[in-house]
């Protein structure tokens, strides 16, 4: 008899649930497990009937795991072959809301194991709940000056969270690369002036402890989507998580990917779409909404999308924005800079303060139209 098999035994026979335990490390002990299958108990499901379930399992040879939570109880499937007609037998059982197949690489991340939608809490501002939020800045911190006046117009516009670059990430090492820890400070004084959280990206996983004591968001970049000691490494952090997809990565790399963040035990990813590389040449990436739609029903965790980089172009940033918002994204990220043209990177794709404030109103009509609103902060 096995250890989850002997403890089942005694909560049966005193008639008692074992407590509830910490759902993040319990859904994590099944996806180590490799669960072929889950069987979702309803809220109200008694002792009995998921007794019933583990017995009709042994029949077909194979074990149940059960994850006690405080709002309903799971049952992993462990074993190496499913018949084809057991989620048909399973969900005819009294207590039993669904017996769900598991077939994809990544498990944490999927919805099948977290129905309900993950909301990342950062500094009070709910991200994946029927608010969008709006992220915006400029793409690398300059000086206090710049900083500050793009993070009282984001403010004053109804921008949500301030982003901004310390550490950059550039395709030529010969151009502007950050400001390193002064530009984390300049950051913490333009939150502590205005209330925005930040989003700072972080390039190496040295780095992390770094920028996680400035950060309220650590971000991920496109080109670090697959670094995998950085990606462990803020999922050991704590701190919520911005994870954009890389330039070639598929959908199903960049989940790929969130899982390993989220096996750390840290729940609070948040995806971004911020355009791939395609054959096309017109515009600096292809940005894929479709990607944006799938996210939300493959799985439980926030999406938001960056038209700035999916597009490379500051006049295509708005209706991307806007496109966005339609398709089910939980926010944007976008670049927004005082001074564009004089900007040491990604000028071209940054809208103006003026732009940025314009484009406010749209996206609040738009979000009113699917049934949304924009994030105000208080």
């Amino acid at each position: 008899m096995t250890a989850v098999e002997r403890e089942h035994v005694i909560g049966t026979r005193l008639h008692l649930l074992p407590r509830p335990v910490d759902p993040a490390n319990s859904m994590l002990a099944l996806a180590k497990e490799q669960t072929p299958m889950i069987v979702v108990m309803r809220s109200g499901a008694t002792q009995e009937q998921i007794d019933a379930v583990l017995a009709r399992l042994q029949e077909h040879h194979l074990t149940g795991k059960i994850t006690y939570g405080e709002e309903r109880n799971i049952i992993g499937v462990i074993g190496a072959s499913i018949p084809p007609t057991l989620r048909e037998e399973i969900e005819l059982f009294d207590g039993v809301q669904e017996a769900v197949r598991i077939t994809r690489p990544y498990k944490l991340t999927a919805r099948e194991f977290h129905p309900h939608d993950t909301v990342v809490d950062v500094r009070g501002v709910a991200v994946g709940k029927k608010p969008c939020i709006v992220i915006a800045g400029p793409c690398a911190v300059e000086s206090e000056e710049q900083i500050l006046k793009t993070a009282h117009a984001v403010r004053a516009a109804g921008g949500t969270m301030l982003r901004g670059g310390a550490f950059k990430p550039r395709s030529s090492p010969y151009t502007f690369r950050g400001l390193g820890e002064q530009g984390l400070k300049l950051l913490a004084l333009a939150r502590e002036e205005t209330g925005l959280p930040i989003v700072t990206e972080v390039m190496t996983p040295t780095d992390v402890e770094l920028v996680a004591r400035y950060a309220d968001v650590l971000q991920i970049g496109a080109r670090n989507m697959q670094n995998y000691q950085l990606l462990e490494e803020v999922g050991r952090s704590g701190k919520p998580v911005l994870l954009k997809r890389g330039l070639s990565a598929t959908f199903e790399e960049w989940l790929l990917s969130a899982e390993y963040i989220v096996a750390q035990g840290n729940p609070d990813v948040i995806l971004c779409e911020r355009g791939i590389r395609t054959f096309e040449t017109a515009t600096r990436n292809t940005m894929d909404l479709n990607a944006v739609a799938l996210a939300k029903r493959r799985t439980h965790l926030p999406v938001i999308a960056d038209p700035s980089h999916g597009t490379g172009k500051w006049y295509l940033v708005a209706p991307l924005a806007l496109a966005a918002i339609a398709a089910g994204a939980d926010g944007i990220i976008l670049e927004a800079h005082p001074d564009p043209d004089r900007a040491t990177s990604d000028g071209g794709q940054s809208l103006n303060l003026e732009n940025f404030g314009a484009l406010i109103p749209q996206l609040e009509a738009v979000a009113r139209a699917v049934g949304r609103s924009i994030h105000q902060i208080g």
